[in-house]
C-alpha cells in the first residue's frame, strides 16, 4: 500500500494562489516528475509530486481488469485525494488546483479526476487514459463544468492504445470538459514540445 510522501516545491501553499498535483510514471519518482516543472509556466504555484512505493502505482497494464491492480489502485487514489484535501484545507479553491502525469501518473490523473469530476483549474494527461479493461462508465458520475483537460499521446505508444484514448476523451466530453486531445504519428512514449507549449498556453494559464 502507498502512504503519503510529498515532494513540496515552488510557492509555499500559504501564498500559492493556484497548486499543481504531479503524478509520475511507472518506474519513476517524484523528483522526476517535478523536472518537468522547468517547463512548465508555474511561478505562481505550489507544486505537490508523490511518491509511489515501489516507484510504481499499480503493478499491471492499466487496461487489465482494475480488480488485478488492487488494493494499489485505490490506495493511489487515496493519496491524491488526501492532497487534494490538504490543498483545500490550505485555502486554494478546487477551481484553482490542477493535475499532471506521465503514462502510469498521467492514468492515474484522469482517473482520479473522472470519478471526483468538479471544476478544477485544469487536467493534463501525457500518454494517459482512464482505467481498466473495459471503462466503468458507473465510476464517472460528476460535471466539470468545462474544466480544460488535455491528452497527448503517440498513435503507435507501445503502452496507452489509440483506441482508449479516444474513448477516454469522449467520456470527459460527455461529462462536460473541455478537452483537447493531440496525437502525434510516429511518437515515443515521450512528451513533445508541442504539448509543453499547448499546456503552457491553454491550460496553465487559466
Amino acid at each position: 500500500m502507498h502512504t503519503k510522501q510529498v515532494i513540496i516545491k515552488g510557492k509555499p501553499l500559504s501564498n500559492a494562489s493556484k497548486a499543481l498535483i504531479l503524478l509520475h510514471g511507472r518506474g519513476g519518482s517524484a523528483d522526476d516528475i517535478l523536472s518537468l516543472a522547468n517547463y512548465l509556466q508555474v511561478n505562481d504555484f505550489t507544486l505537490l509530486a508523490p511518491q509511489a512505493t515501489n516507484h510504481t502505482w499499480y503493478p499491471y497494464s492499466f487496461m487489465m481488469p482494475q480488480e488485478s491492480n488492487e488494493p494499489w489502485l485505490s490506495s493511489a487514489l487515496e493519496v491524491i485525494n488526501n492532497i487534494f484535501d490538504d490543498i483545500i484545507k490550505a485555502g486554494i479553491a478546487a477551481e484553482n488546483i490542477y493535475l499532471a502525469g506521465f503514462s502510469q501518473g498521467a492514468c492515474l490523473t484522469l482517473e482520479f479526476a473522472a470519478r471526483n469530476a468538479q471544476k478544477l483549474g485544469g487536467i493534463i494527461a501525457f500518454s494517459g487514459g482512464l482505467i481498466g479493461q473495459e471503462i466503468n462508465r458507473n465510476n464517472y458520475q460528476n460535471d466539470f463544468h468545462q474544466t480544460p483537460i488535455f491528452i497527448g499521446c503517440s498513435d503507435i505508444d507501445p503502452h496507452i492504445p489509440l483506441k482508449r484514448v479516444r474513448e477516454s476523451e469522449a467520456i470527459l466530453q460527455e461529462m462536460n470538459a473541455m478537452v483537447t486531445a493531440k496525437i502525434y504519428p510516429g511518437m515515443g512514449h515521450t512528451i513533445n514540445e508541442d504539448e509543453i507549449q499547448f499546456v503552457n498556453e491553454n491550460i496553465l494559464s487559466n
